[in-house]
C-alpha cells in the first residue's frame, strides 16, 4: 500500500453505506408523527458507527389503558426502543443492518477489519490486497453481495488460469468478505460456503543444499556480511525477516543460543510469524562467523543496512549471484530453512526441530521426516526382524 492512497476504497455510489468509523455507543429517542390516518410513534437512534436510522413503531395509542392489537402508547414505543439499543450493544443487530450492501464496499471493511483490527502482517494485507485488485473486485465489484450465487462463484473460479492453490486462496479471501458482511451488515447470505474448493495436491518434494554446498555457497559470498548471513540461514533455519530483525542483545556467545524475537517484512517490525518467541541453537561455526562481523559495543542490528535494515531484494539478488559464482543449482533463499530442517530431522527428535523452526503445529515439520530418514533407521528395522 502506498502511502498516498487511502487505507479502503471508499463507496462510489449513493445507495451504498460509507465505511463509518466506531464514535460511541448507540443513542436515540422516540417522537410521535401526526399522520392522516392519526398518530405514529417513530424511533430516531445512532448505531455505534455513528450512522442515524429513523424507523416506524407503530399507529400510537393516546387513549388510557391497554392499547389494542397493532397499537402502541409511548411506554411501549420506549420499550422497543431501549430493546434497539441493547441489540447494538450486544452486537446481536448489526451497525448497517437493512441497508444495501455492495461487493466493493464489503470487501473493503474486511480488509480494513483485517489490517486495523487484527492487525495481520504487512505482507499478509500486502498479498490480499492484490488478490481483490487483480481478481475479486474486477468480476464482483459492482454487484450486491445477495446478487453473487454459488453456481457464479463455481464457474469464475474454474475458468481462472491460475494454480490450485491462488484459486483456493481466492475462494477463502471470499469466505472472510462474507463473514465479515455477517457481522456489519447482518446478511445471512453466503453463496460461498457451499463453493466446491479444487483439490490441492500436498508435496514433500524438498530442493535443500547439502553440507559442502552450503560451505561454497558461503565461500562465494560478496561480502563476509553476506556469508555471515547464509552461514547463519542455513545453520539455524531462521526466516530472511529474522535474520534481518535480529540484534546483538538475541545473540548469546555463552548460552551458545540464538532468540528469535523479531521479524523485518520490509516496511516495519513485526512478531515472528508463529507469534512466539523462540530459541535456536548456536553453532560453533555460526558464531565464529557472527563474532567476525561483532564490534566491540554490540549494539542494534546484527545485519544492518545503510540505513537501518537490509533490502529483501537486493539481498536475494546477491544470494543469486553468489549461487552462480560457486556454481550451485538455483534455489530460494527459503531453500536454506529447509536445508537446516532435513539435515537436523535426522541427528534429533521431530519435536526438536519443530521448536527450533518455530511451527505452531507438528504437521509442519512432519514434512520433514519424509525426507530425511535416520542413519540408523535401516539396522533398527534388520535387528527387529532378526
Amino acid at each position: 500500500m502506498s502511502r498516498t492512497s487511502p487505507p479502503y476504497r471508499m463507496a462510489r455510489r449513493a445507495d451504498e453505506p460509507q465505511l463509518l468509523p466506531f464514535i460511541g455507543p448507540p443513542s436515540g429517542h422516540i417522537f410521535c408523527v401526526q399522520r392522516q390516518s392519526g398518530p405514529v410513534w417513530f424511533a430516531k437512534y445512532r448505531t455505534g458507527t455513528g450512522r442515524q436510522i429513523q424507523k416506524k413503531i407503530g399507529p400510537a395509542w393516546t387513549r388510557r389503558g391497554t392499547p389494542p392489537a397493532g397499537y402502541v402508547n409511548q411506554a411501549g414505543a420506549q420499550r422497543w426502543l431501549e430493546a434497539t439499543l441493547e441489540q447494538i450493544r450486544v452486537r446481536t443487530l448489526p451497525p448497517l443492518a437493512g441497508t444495501p450492501a455492495r461487493f466493493e464496499t464489503a470487501a473493503a471493511e474486511w480488509l480494513r477489519h483485517i489490517e486495523h483490527d487484527r492487525r495481520r502482517k504487512p505482507t499478509t494485507i500486502r498479498g490480499y490486497r492484490m488478490a481483490l485488485d487483480t481478481h475479486l473486485l474486477p468480476r464482483f465489484g459492482g454487484l450486491l453481495l445477495t446478487e453473487i450465487t454459488t453456481e457464479e462463484i463455481e464457474r469464475w473460479v474454474a475458468g481462472l488460469d491460475r494454480t490450485a492453490a491462488t484459486r483456493v486462496k481466492l475462494i477463502v479471501c471470499l469466505s472472510g468478505i462474507y463473514h465479515r458482511a455477517r457481522r456489519v451488515w447482518g446478511i445471512t447470505y453466503d453463496p460461498v460456503d457451499d463453493v466446491q474448493r479444487p483439490p490441492l495436491k500436498p508435496t514433500y518434494d524438498l530442493l535443500v543444499y547439502s553440507t559442502d554446498d552450503i560451505h561454497r555457497l558461503v565461500a562465494a559470498a560478496a561480502s563476509q556480511r553476506d556469508a555471515a548471513i547464509y552461514l547463519t540461514a542455513a545453520f539455524t533455519g531462521l526466516r530472511m525477516g529474522e535474520l534481518l530483525a535480529l540484534e546483538w542483545r538475541d545473540v548469546d556467545f555463552d548460552r551458545c543460543v540464538v532468540r528469535v524475537r523479531g521479524s523485518w517484512s520490509g516496511t516495519e517490525l513485526t512478531v515472528p510469524k508463529s507469534g512466539k518467541v523462540r530459541s535456536v541453537p548456536l553453532a560453533t561455526q555460526v558464531a565464529g562467523a557472527l563474532a567476525s562481523l561483532a564490534c566491540d559495543e554490540r549494539t542494534g542490528l546484527v545485519f544492518p543496512g545503510r540505513n537501518g535494515h537490509l533490502d529483501r531484494r537486493a539481498l536475494r539478488r546477491r544470494f543469486h549471484l553468489a549461487q552462480e559464482a560457486a556454481g550451485l543449482r538455483r534455489l530460494r533463499f527459503h531453500d536454506l530453512r529447509h536445508s537446516f530442517a532435513t539435515t537436523m530431522v535426522g541427528h534429533t527428535s521431530i519435536v526438536r526441530v519443530q521448536e527450533w523452526m518455530g511451527h505452531s503445529d507438528l504437521h509442519s515439520t512432519l514434512r520433514y521426516l519424509h525426507y530425511t530418514p535416520r542413519s540408523d533407521d535401516a539396522h533398527l528395522v534388520a535387528r527387529a526382524f532378526s
